[in-house]
């Protein structure tokens, strides 16, 4: 059987002697703790005005892209000189049901933000938007310019990763009327790629703003992924997590589902009346390429994020003292400043 698509990005990868816990045992709740744990998971859902959903390989293992670190995962098959049984390529292999339960809870109303650890493209074929959608890893599908910045989806993958340059021209117009002619390079992080800033920001800003993190298919091994939790539950959000294995994050989690995302999500979507449409997204031909995201600046914008922690009403005065937390990203890009305001508001 010839390796698909799906394997030699893996072997494409550079050799890298730490690939983290391999082959960790996988548990499945009881049907009645499912359903129990989905019930409690839905009613989150509806109490949450922000949320953020983590993807891994997980969500994309039912339809045929093999994980890394599970039982049957490449790298752990790998020591053992195997491979995995499941060989889509990457243009074949069609969204999961996860992928688009994802968009149709974010078409139902909710304001949803996804950050993906996956390269497959399979979130965009789901008809996720780009514009709500983090590639922390890249993506496969894309190339983006190294001028610009701009990004390009192509109808084919690349031949490449590594960020190498892939022969073709940015074709966007400058404010000039001339075309931009930056350089384009594949999207996909190699070892010891930096992530990229401005995706990397949008997370870490949105895991901040969320009232809910649910991580979904990963076991958060990688860097800096792995910690973002940690930001919606330092200003007061929940984390929920539904994967087969166990995972660092499980004992700050409020909520931890053993069972494959696919059939929690069918569960979650009649729980909260949404239907579900399971459409494959309108992509490129194959000599097409098609901008999905616009240029950037160069450096990374200041952010500033205000969130209530602590609402307290004094009997003085009718007066209401909110205590606000602001992150103000002014003096460091990183957004490790932290700044306290007392504000006192006069009850109506």
């Amino acid at each position: 059987m010839q390796p698909s698509m799906s394997l030699n990005y893996a072997a494409s990868l550079s050799k890298y002697p730490d690939k983290g816990v391999l082959g960790k045992e996988e548990l499945i709740d009881s049907a009645t703790k499912v359903e129990e744990k989905v019930a409690l998971l839905a009613e989150a859902i509806r109490r949450a005005q922000k949320i953020v959903f983590i993807t891994g390989a997980g969500i994309s293992t039912s339809s045929g892209i093999p994980d890394f670190r599970g039982p049957n995962g490449v790298w752990t098959l790998e020591e053992k000189g195997l491979q995995p049984t499941i060989n889509v390529d990457f243009d074949l292999a069609k969204p999961s049901f996860t992928h688009f339960a994802l968009n149709s809870i974010l078409k139902s109303g909710k304001s949803c933000y996804v950050i993906s650890q996956n390269v497959d493209n399979l979130h965009l074929k789901s008809g996720f938007p780009r514009e709500r959608l983090s590639e922390l890893h890249g993506n496969i599908f894309t190339e983006r310019c190294l001028s610009c910045g701009r990004e390009y989806l192509r109808g084919v993958p690349t031949k490449t990763i590594g960020l190498k340059k892939t022969g073709r021209l940015c074709t966007t117009l400058k404010s000039n009327n001339r075309p931009c002619r930056g350089k384009l390079v594949d999207s996909v992080l190699d070892w010891e790629d930096s992530l990229p800033w401005d995706e990397l920001a949008e997370s870490e800003y949105q895991c901040s703003m969320a009232d809910l993190c649910l991580i979904l298919g990963t076991s958060l091994q990688i860097q800096p992924v792995g910690n973002m939790p940690f930001k919606t539950k330092r200003y007061g959000g929940e984390i929920m997590i539904v994967n087969l294995q166990k995972t660092r994050m499980d004992q700050h989690a409020d909520l931890v589902i053993h069972e494959k995302c696919d059939k929690v999500f069918k569960l979650l979507c009649s729980e909260l009346e949404i239907k579900v449409e399971e459409g494959i997204a309108n992509l490129p031909c194959s000599n097409e390429l098609r901008v999905i995201k616009e240029a950037y600046r160069s450096d990374p914008p200041p952010v500033v994020k205000y969130k209530v922690k602590r609402i307290k009403v004094c009997t003085e005065d009718d007066i209401q003292s909110v205590n606000i937390k602001t992150k103000n990203d002014d003096s460091d890009k990183n957004g490790s400043t932290i700044k306290t305001t007392n504000i006192a508001l006069k009850l109506e």
